[in-house]
């Protein structure tokens, strides 16, 4: 089957599946629910449209970590003097002291995403729209932004997922300072109920936020001989 190749590199990435308010989390690699909604994004498909986002969840996701960056925590406040006043998400005004907010991230990180389809067709439409989005695209949260095109030249692969993540050239660039890996962590879909179970199935529009579980398979593979150079 083909398979789609998404590049989602930037400073802050955060791919967050148990989330509130006061405490943001995130996985340590891109979310299926997160990879959605940023197709979602490029698509121009509403939160609250279930009918065409349907069936970018029966993509089959692999993750390999060409840089798997550096768990981080940002944290922020509001309005955390005792006289400030509050505006809460209905409009009215609350005087509790303040918020502390704790907000983990995933700092450097370079993922090559790849979706697998019998559905050559819409494969086809989202590189398309991954290249002109119609909305922003962000890494999990809106403030974050990729720093290079998720589109990928070339990036829809007549190859099954796994042979073409083996194959595929490093995305990271080497740095003049470091040793290139060995091998590198690719993360797939299980088809037989085996490995981690993930809760980051979309099983409804983004508007009504329910999620099912999924069981993903992790494997290090050898890495992969090609690679990109930072000019000097």
């Amino acid at each position: 089957m083909p398979t789609l190749l998404l590049r989602l590199v930037g400073p802050m990435q955060s791919w967050g599946t148990t989330s509130r308010f006061d405490q943001r989390d995130t996985g340590k690699e891109p979310s299926k629910s997160g990879v959605v909604g940023l197709l979602a994004a490029a698509l121009g498909i509403d939160r609250e449209n279930w009918i065409d986002l349907e069936p970018l969840t029966n993509l089959s996701m692999g993750v390999r970590h060409d840089r798997s960056g550096v768990p981080k925590r940002d944290y922020q406040t509001a309005g955390c003097a005792t006289t400030d006043t509050i505006i809460k998400a209905d409009g009215t005004k609350a005087k509790d002291g303040g918020i502390v907010s704790q907000r983990f991230y995933v700092a450097d990180a370079c993922f090559l995403v790849g979706l697998e389809s019998s559905d050559n067709t819409m494969l086809k439409a989202i590189h398309a729209a991954l290249r002109n989005p119609v909305w922003p695209l962000a890494l999990g949260r809106r403030s974050y932004v990729p720093t290079e095109s998720v589109w990928m030249n070339a990036g829809l692969q007549e190859a099954p997922l796994m042979e073409v993540l083996r194959c595929w050239p490093w995305i990271a660039k080497q740095r003049k300072w470091e040793d290139l890996p060995e091998k590198l962590l690719v993360s797939t879909e299980s088809v037989d109920g085996s490995g981690v179970l993930k809760m980051d199935q979309p099983l409804s529009s983004f508007a009504e936020r329910r999620f099912g579980s999924r069981f993903v398979n992790s494997e290090w593979i050898p890495f992969p001989m090609e690679v990109a150079h930072v000019p000097t």
